[in-house]
């Protein structure tokens, strides 16, 4: 009994002189103030801004709590750290382990924060030593270590740039996107072993090379696979010139998709910039490819007419870019155009004007940029045969002005050129010679828009599409010819100012393709015929 007894008094203290330990541990940590800064980056709607995280270990009871307005996922990704850091081979501290994401007042998402949570903690433990000042972390742990891919790598590592961060440390799979930010050294880190080597020294990673554009024979669809058409052509060519929207009205088959799928064929190359600004976009939506992280080509949006007014213009409880933002700088396809819900129509009418759309949401405003060419197709009437020599169309007037009806005035008041797609003949289908290429076609707008380039040099116009009121009343002006012309049109077809301006907007575009100074009297009524449509007069 006396010896047990003796073993228990022993053990009693060794676990006395054990607490003492950790209290004075504690009381260390506190008295050294050990709280470590790690700077990451966040997302708000499509921009980066920088987010510091705070990791301080105190005396008390185990715990972990991560504060600072984060979601679910923040929350979780204390698992996730604990689990990484076991599974490397580092003891995770015993202690009291609170963190911050700051600024506070500002919601964050994702799972972005799990690598600078973690080196914070090591930090504060003394595993590691506190990260550098200028440098900045970003990224997803598994329970093993490695890291996985995070999305909006490309705005964030722009907002490092702006904030003086001079290096990067994101998941190896970002790495190449994130290189395209101009000012900051990447580092691609596989796993939490490699990094954690890496800042102790032992051993180095490589910074991630500048990702470069290699040349590539892709082809998309031509217009020399289209027969005949020659007045659609022509249309588009027009409204690829000038960025206009356009209204492709024809009966099923005569080739409206086949037609509007080949429009970016013919528009200009975008520049540096556009494609950035585009491939920002895309990579907070997630639809970018880490082996080709920037767009090289205009986007080309096609949605379903089933999709919502959400999904057209961006929602969620923390917006995110729609269909519209995500044809930024390209074109937004609609096919079957009256069969798209009114109020999905109607929301592109102010992006169409302001070239932008804000989205309020409980959890913040966003304003997310949306400058785009609509095209939209439709068939003439719900069978789709009327004015068909066929003469298979059995529907009413009624029936006809009601199916019209369903796209709004104003919406149509806003499509630049109305463009009747007849039927193609057979002889046109059969024809063995080779229709003319998009390279030549593009090769006139190419020129046009060098036009217009020069025209509008100092401003933020890019095309005639986007002249304001005052510069229209600059560069459209008419002889007295032409002035008679319009007042003629404006009083027949029943133009509004709006569709004014825009009947003017095209006519410059036209004399552009022409090498012409001024609007002549022929340019101008052709562009009124695309404004004639009968089926919209109605």
């Amino acid at each position: 009994m006396c010896k047990n007894a003796s073993e228990g008094i022993c053990l009693m203290q060794k676990c006395a002189i054990l607490i003492a330990e950790c209290a004075a541990a504690a009381r260390k940590r506190e008295e050294k103030n050990m709280v470590t800064a790690v700077r990451s980056l966040g997302l708000q709607g499509i921009s980066g801004y920088e987010v510091t995280v705070e990791c301080f270990l105190s005396g008390g009871l185990p715990a972990f709590d991560i504060v600072g307005l984060g979601d679910t996922a923040v929350k979780e990704s204390r698992e996730r750290v604990r689990a990484a850091v076991k599974n490397c081979g580092v003891k995770f501290p015993v202690s009291r382990i609170t963190v911050n994401l700051a600024p506070a007042g500002l919601k964050k998402e994702g799972t972005l924060y799990d690598l600078p949570i973690l080196l914070g903690i090591l930090a504060c433990a003394e595993e590691i030593k506190s990260p550098a000042r200028d440098a900045a972390f970003v990224g997803e742990l598994s329970l093993t270590g490695t890291l996985r891919a995070v999305n909006g790598v490309l705005p964030m590592a722009m907002a490092a740039a702006r904030a003086g961060i001079k290096t990067l440390y994101v998941p190896a799979a970002n790495a190449a996107e994130a290189t395209l930010a101009d000012g900051v050294t990447v580092y691609g880190v596989p796993d939490v072993v490699s990094l954690v080597q890496h800042l102790k020294g032992k051993a180095p990673l490589r910074p991630e090379p500048k990702w470069q554009a290699e040349q590539t024979d892709e082809q998309g669809p031509d217009f020399s696979d289209v027969m005949g058409q020659e007045n659609v052509k022509r249309a588009l060519e027009i409204a690829a010139a000038g960025g206009h929207n356009i209204l492709l009205i024809g009966s099923p088959g005569a080739g409206k998709s086949m037609l509007a799928r080949r429009l970016p064929s013919i528009l200009p190359d975008m520049t540096r910039k556009e494609a950035l600004e585009a491939t920002e976009i895309w990579s907070v939506a997630g639809l970018t490819d880490s082996s080709h992280p920037m767009l090289l080509h205009r986007p080309f949006r096609a949605p379903h007419h089933t999709l919502s007014a959400s999904a057209m213009t961006g929602g969620g409880k923390v917006p995110k870019p729609g269909e519209i933002s995500l044809a930024h700088h390209g074109v937004l396809f609609l096919d079957e155009l009256p069969e798209f819900h009114r109020d999905v129509l109607e929301v592109l009418r102010a992006p169409i004007e302001d070239g932008e759309v804000t989205i309020t949401r409980a959890a913040g405003s966003v304003t997310l940029p949306s400058r785009f060419m609509l095209v939209g197709a439709m068939n003439p009437c719900r069978c789709g045969w009327y004015g068909h020599p066929s003469g298979r169309c059995h529907c009413t007037k009624q029936q006809v002005e009601k199916y019209v009806e369903k796209i709004s005035g104003p919406m149509l008041d806003r499509m630049d050129l109305h463009v009747n797609v007849p039927s193609v003949e057979f002889e046109a289908m059969r024809r063995r010679e080779k229709a003319e290429s998009s390279a030549e076609v593009k090769a006139r707008v190419n020129r046009a828009r060098e036009v217009q380039k020069e025209r509008f040099s100092g401003t933020d116009v890019a095309c005639n599409a986007q002249m304001t009121p005052a510069m229209v009343g600059e560069y459209c002006t008419l002889d007295a010819a032409g002035e008679k012309l319009l007042k003629g049109a404006f009083e027949r077809l029943g133009l509004t100012a709006r569709s004014h301006d825009r009947l003017l907007r095209v006519a410059r575009t036209i004399a552009d393709l022409d090498g012409s100074e001024t609007i002549e009297a022929h340019h101008l009524a052709e562009a009124i015929q695309y404004r004639n449509t009968d089926i919209l007069q109605g």
